[in-house]
């Protein structure tokens, strides 16, 4: 019944930019922290970055802070991961998911492909 579609990915040059969007159904949106988190090939699923329910705090890990920017448009059920600078390590599939309140991430997307070339 839950569902959360993520789209926006594609394959781009070091450098460039994307962003990709996350879309929820089936849940009370406004009430779930939503995180980002990729996986690339042969490793295992990491954290990116979350946002709160009401979009005041963010948080990122070392490796994409300056570069990411997560945002949530609570009307539209969509959660943003603006994705600057991009770099090769950066190519893996990412996922969005929800959490509610301080729980672990309870619902997951399906993915979407993000490939940086050199």
């Amino acid at each position: 019944q839950v569902q959360l579609v993520e789209s926006g990915g594609g394959l781009v040059q070091a450098g460039d930019s994307l962003r990709l969007s996350c879309t929820a159904s089936g849940l009370m949106f406004s009430y779930y922290d939503m995180g980002w988190f990729r996986q690339a090939p042969g490793k295992e699923r990491e954290f990116v970055g979350s946002i709160t329910r009401n979009g005041g705090t963010t948080s990122y890990a070392d490796s994409v802070k300056g570069r990411f920017t997560a945002s949530r448009d609570n009307a539209k059920k969509t959660v943003y991961l603006q994705m600057n600078s991009l770099k090769p390590e950066d190519t893996a599939d990412y996922y969005c998911a929800a959490a509610p309140g301080t729980a672990t991430y309870r619902y997951w997307g399906q993915g979407t492909q993000v490939t940086v070339s050199s």
